[in-house]
């Protein structure tokens, strides 16, 4: 998709890992704590640019730099509802603490892929608007 729309897409890591095209995608790993990944990404995004990532309190911050967030099951996350995404987040946390909840997410399906790729290409043809 990146290639089709002539996008760049970077991938930020703290550790080395294989990136799927190197003509459109950079990789960049950052040394640090625990955050440093987000830190970078905070600090280099800019307005319109999509930011793709299951991490809830990158995708607020990503957001409050109003950037384009996107879950990598097709989950847009926006002004409206990043509140109460934040908020399912600390639910589910203090459930798993005291052991309620012992599973991770639904393992990820076609069907993910498929609302993942309409919504990022909504999402691009948005901001190129």
């Amino acid at each position: 998709m990146a290639r089709r729309c002539g996008l760049a897409v970077t991938f930020v890591s703290n550790t080395r890992m294989g990136i799927p095209d190197p003509g459109t995608s950079t990789l960049v790993v950052v040394d640090g704590g625990f955050d440093a990944a987000d830190d970078w990404i905070v600090g280099q995004v800019s307005a319109d640019d999509i930011v793709v990532t299951a991490d809830i309190p990158l995708a607020h911050r990503c957001i409050g730099m109003h950037a384009r967030v996107i879950g990598p099951t097709g989950r847009p996350f926006t002004e409206e509802n990043i509140g109460q995404a934040m908020a399912m987040r600390e639910l589910m946390s203090g459930l798993r603490e005291a052991g309620t909840i012992t599973g991770g997410p639904p393992p990820f399906q076609k069907k993910d892929r498929s609302r993942f790729l309409h919504q990022l290409d909504q999402m691009i043809q948005s901001s190129k608007r």
